[in-house]
């Protein structure tokens, strides 16, 4: 019997469609003599969809007509552990299949805010489900990329020095707010968003006006932005981590080519490096196995697997290097605890297929079920028996 597998996908997010082309990437993937993808396409006003025709990427040319033809659900818990998809409607839809009316493991693939930052971990803790990758803490903090520099500091990584900055704090002052940051950091300083991925919100800035016009960018897609120096002779190294508290292993490491900044386009859009954007993250141009020596292979592995561990991370997460070429110095930059296409092809050259990926993602979310199954969440108490005086007030 296979094991149904809510894939939930989209969101109220500026990675919305990048999250669309990981996911259908991940449905193709798994093993269907395992399991039977469930697609569960979250609207970016929070409504749940679902329907085979969401497998297919030609369909999103034309949302409204594609969620025209597939059947709007509310997830509601089941006694039985399942998550049952109850038909908005009340009746089910022709085109509902009758297989994919519940769930039994939940495979959140979402990038950014309201999905990635433990929002929808949240939800699917509630509802009492399995579900891969990191639980709610380690999610809330895998997105704020100036928390988890503390904490990568505290577990002896090397980071760079950041500044966090609100906008209230900038608008009431922004040239004392800019100032500030020119006492602290040199120029050329990177600015971007606390809270997400892709590139977006990034920019460079050379001088007092490109950091403000940096800035000003940036707190239009979040209300906190980190500010960095940014590092001139620049190579950029990621390495993926599978697995979660009780063991971790790194994948194959890989250098972004270019040796730049990279865009939000040059990763998915129009740009040179994303022709075929069903390919999604797979398409960017990259050296794979990252031309490094044996020792800085090692060395950033490692690295990468204990900020995978020093947030507590769950499933396969993404860690981005920088390295200093002048200087041969390396920082752990960020982690991604949800990476683009999930960072499958990082896995290939270590002889793991993406559907061995995913087997073990939902492997980790059941034993992650059965460990929380086993704690206490009550405890015998008499507390509104005190209270049994029709409303008066009783003492304890």
């Amino acid at each position: 019997m296979q094991t149904q597998v809510g894939v939930f996908f989209g969101g109220r997010s500026v990675e919305h469609e990048v999250s669309i082309i990981s996911a259908l990437q991940a449905c193709r993937a798994l093993n269907k003599n395992k399991y039977h993808a469930v697609p569960l396409y979250i609207s970016r006003r929070g409504g749940f969809f679902t329907g085979p025709e969401l497998l297919d990427i030609a369909n999103y040319k034309d949302l409204p007509k594609l969620l025209g033809r597939c059947e709007q659900v509310i997830p509601i818990a089941s006694d039985d552990g399942r998550v049952r998809l109850a038909p908005l409607s009340g009746q089910t839809n022709r085109l509902f299949a009758k297989d994919s009316g519940y769930i039994d493991v939940a495979l959140p693939i979402v990038h950014g805010t309201n999905v990635e930052d433990g929002t929808l971990q949240g939800y699917l803790q509630t509802l009492g489900i399995p579900y891969a990758g990191c639980d709610v803490t380690s999610s809330a903090l895998g997105m704020d990329k100036y928390a988890q520099k503390l904490l990568f500091k505290d577990a002896g990584l090397t980071v760079l020095d950041g500044i966090r900055l609100t906008a209230g704090e900038y608008y009431a002052a922004r040239d004392k707010s800019a100032a500030a940051l020119e006492w602290k950091l040199p120029y050329p300083m990177i600015v971007k968003p606390l809270n997400l991925g892709s590139s977006i919100g990034v920019a460079l800035a050379q001088d007092r006006v490109g950091l403000q016009l940096a800035i000003e960018e940036a707190f239009q897609f979040c209300t906190r932005i980190l500010v960095e120096p940014a590092i001139t002779t620049l190579r950029e190294i990621n390495c993926a981590v599978l697995g979660d508290y009780d063991t971790a292993k790194a994948s194959e490491c890989e250098e972004p080519k270019g040796g730049k900044l990279l865009s939000y386009d040059d990763k998915y859009g129009t740009g040179a490096a994303a022709k075929q954007q069903q390919g999604g993250m797979t398409n960017l141009r990259r050296l794979l196995p990252a031309p490094i020596s044996k020792e800085l292979r090692a060395k950033i592995r490692d690295s990468a697997v204990a900020a995978f561990r020093a947030l507590n991370c769950s499933g396969v997460a993404r860690v981005d290097f920088l390295m200093d070429t002048a200087t041969a110095n390396v920082f752990v930059n960020e982690i991604n605890t949800i990476p683009g296409s999930l960072s499958f092809y990082l896995w290939e050259p270590l002889g793991v297929s993406y559907a061995e990926l995913l087997d073990e993602l939902i492997a980790l979310a059941f034993k992650r079920y059965r460990e929380e199954e086993s704690v206490h969440y009550d405890i015998e108490t008499n507390i509104l028996a005190a209270f049994a005086g029709g409303g008066k007030r009783s003492k304890l």
